[in-house]
């Protein structure tokens, strides 16, 4: 389905009934809302409507700068209002868990709980990700390549595809090239979004003096092993944020919903029918 949001076209997806349960993706101009939809539809069951999206700029929805943070939360308003979804639970992985936290400080009374993964609240953990990419010694990973996809300077979107498919073993503990190559395959790359969110949005990108503003009840998870958002930052939020718990998973990295798919399961199961009123247990 599409909305038009703040002039732009978005593509949506929703599945079930109930309160809403709204997903967002990681990576700008790479991500998707096709992993979102794979984790959190068994969630439906419990008598909530999931919704994925791809955000602007990024699958199929339409491009349109700003790809600023201010501009993604308004679309996420956006559309919660297009669709007329009322106070909602939000998820967001990797980039998406920095515009959960976005829209958490700007809309909480539109909120009943937070589920962040593998992200951060500043960009202070860069030159560590950097750090641990180098020391693995992976072909066509070098500090120049690392450099230009941290500073948002790719070329062209064949670029950001090289760049990413040399990264690709970093994100998993037990990497499957097989699943690695069509997962490729199926990624539409937008290098015009990356640059703009890692050249202007994520040089000033911190939130850690504003965690303690946010009140809802937030599940954190992160995989032990993660090397873009390492776990520190995931300890960081858990320890700032007044109703956040941590949860560890010890034999994932980057995307626990992939590696360790029954833990993530039962631990976000839990939380949600703890905290969000009327589901079915």
């Amino acid at each position: 389905m599409r909305a038009r949001i703040n002039g732009v076209e978005l593509v949506y997806e929703v599945f079930g009934e109930g309160i809403p349960l709204l997903t967002l993706h990681g990576g700008p101009g790479l991500g998707s809302r096709a992993g979102d939809r794979e984790a959190f539809m068994p969630f439906t069951e419990l008598g909530l409507q999931l919704v994925c999206f791809d955000q602007r700029g990024s699958g199929e929805s339409e491009g349109a700068p700003p790809y600023s943070h201010e501009q993604w939360v308004a679309d996420i308003e956006g559309l919660r209002q297009h669709l007329g979804l009322g106070k909602m639970v939000l998820a967001g992985g990797s980039y998406g868990g920095h515009l959960a936290l976005e829209y958490a400080l700007r809309y909480p009374e539109n909120l009943y709980a937070l589920i962040l993964r593998d992200t951060a609240a500043s960009n202070r953990y860069q030159e560590k990700a950097v750090q641990a990419a180098l020391a693995r010694n992976l072909p066509g990973v070098d500090r120049a390549m690392l450099a230009r996809l941290f500073a948002g300077q790719v070329y062209d979107d064949e670029d950001f595809r090289a760049c990413y498919e040399a990264i690709m073993p970093l994100y998993e503990v037990n990497f499957d090239p097989e699943r690695a190559r069509a997962k490729l395959e199926r990624i539409r790359f937008r290098h015009e979004t990356h640059n703009w969110a890692f050249s202007r949005n994520q040089p000033r990108y911190d939130l850690t003096n504003r965690l303690h503003e946010i009140q809802v009840p937030t599940l954190v998870l992160c995989g032990r092993h993660d090397w873009i958002t390492p776990l520190e930052a995931s300890e960081e939020i858990a320890r700032l944020m007044p109703r956040a718990r941590l949860v560890v998973f010890d034999h994932s990295g980057h995307s626990p919903q992939v590696e360790e798919p029954e833990k993530f399961r039962r631990v976000v199961r839990e939380f949600l029918l703890e905290v969000v009123p009327g589901l079915k247990g």
